[in-house]
């Protein structure tokens, strides 16, 4: 039986842009998907490069103008790995034409554009989706099943980070992350960790924040003399506390000289602990009460074919799945909801909305030098299930 194509539009070809263009073209020979997708359209910052694009990666056409992508009528789902401030006006302009839109994240930089593109969205009845795959990690769904499970008891505590080290060269060029409209690490790495705690835990519903710029100016361009001031944050921490009672401190920093991919966590129960760091993707710690005399501490769950959908990439536990597979995961998940008859993926914008409610929170705070409330923190926490199939 044919399957009805889900036509994909990529806007964007770079390290996020290829990830995604892979995730679709593997998704079907991995999953039983619903939808078959089809890399229909890829628009880059023109017509060349979209070309040089389209070739590489399998898409049937390109442009040089993203407009023209959304407008598209032989394109069904609008993805966006174009650079954070143009997340909002290529979403609402897709929203507009009446196309799903799946979005790298942040959704937006302000509260403001994200509630604007999850409203657009709800109005017309379109379905969305944000790219926080770190969710669909099976060792991080098993965490929430033992959470839930109440294996760890009740929890209490949370401290978070995601610290990276490629802006720690104070030579490297001003980039769009340089200034507040790219949002800075607490966005760019910190909505991760901040996704990672209101899936595991609770939303959250207060902060404490402190924002630490590090390089102060940047050559305009490579080897430039010329310097453009730095406007934006390099470190972010936070104190929190969420809707269950729980609290935590979160951290992100992208001048952690040394660490490439540390989002991780150590989750405090009642009964026992949960710890994660995805440099060591496919491991979950777990420590809980009566161990014997002596032999108390965590031990390691390696990801296998138990934790779903492990199984679907390789029949061995200890195998490790990597980041690609995470997206994989991802998209598969998205075009499962796309047919169905609700066409709700999730994480959808509404998350993403939640997670910048969180960070606009911890900037107030910061210029407050107080604690601050977070907008909507109470707002209703995921019910999707741990585990799938």
């Amino acid at each position: 039986m044919t399957k009805q194509p889900l036509r994909v539009g990529l806007i964007g070809s770079g390290f996020m842009g290829a990830c995604h263009a892979s995730a679709f073209r593997a998704v079907a020979g991995i999953f039983d998907v619903p939808l078959e997708p089809v890399l229909e359209l890829i628009a880059d910052i023109d017509d060349a490069a979209a070309k040089r694009s389209a070739a590489r990666f399998g898409f049937r056409r390109s442009t040089g103008d993203w407009r023209q992508l959304v407008a598209d009528p032989d394109v069904d789902i609008v993805d966006i790995t174009a650079p954070n401030i143009l997340h909002h006006e290529i979403g609402m302009a897709a929203i507009a034409a009446g196309k799903a839109v799946y979005c790298e994240k942040p959704l937006a930089n302000t509260v403001e554009d994200c509630a604007e593109l999850v409203s657009a969205a709800a109005a017309k009845g379109l379905p969305t989706a944000i790219g926080y795959n770190y969710l669909k990690n099976p060792v991080i769904g098993l965490a929430r099943e033992i959470i839930a499970s109440g294996e760890i008891g009740e929890v209490v505590g949370f401290r978070g980070i995601h610290a990276e080290d490629y802006m720690t060269d104070p030579t490297a060029p001003f980039s769009f992350r340089n200034e507040l409209v790219g949002g800075g690490v607490l966005a760019d790495l910190g909505s991760h960790i901040i996704a990672m705690a209101r899936f595991l835990v609770a939303p959250i519903t207060e902060v404490a924040g402190q924002l630490h710029n590090v390089v102060s100016a940047r050559p305009a361009t490579r080897g430039s003399s010329e310097m453009r001031a730095v406007t934006t944050d390099d470190q972010a921490r936070f104190l929190c506390n969420f809707a269950n009672g729980a609290s935590g401190v979160i951290e992100a920093s992208w001048v952690a000289q040394g660490r490439k991919m540390q989002l991780g966590f150590e989750l405090t129960g009642t009964r026992g602990s949960l710890a994660f760091n995805a440099e060591r993707l496919n491991e979950l710690e777990l420590s809980t009460l009566g161990q014997p005399k002596g032999r108390e501490g965590f031990k390691t769950i390696w990801a296998g074919p138990d934790h779903p959908p492990y199984a679907a990439f390789c029949p061995a536990p200890g195998h490790q799945l990597g980041f690609n597979e995470l997206k994989i995961i991802e998209v598969r998940d998205i075009i499962a909801a796309l047919g169905t008859p609700e066409r709700r993926p999730w994480p959808d914008f509404a998350e993403g909305l939640a997670v910048q409610q969180v960070i606009e929170a911890v900037r107030d705070s910061a210029d407050a030098r107080g604690w601050a409330r977070v907008e909507g923190g109470l707002a209703r926490r995921s019910s999707l299930g741990a585990r799938d199939g």
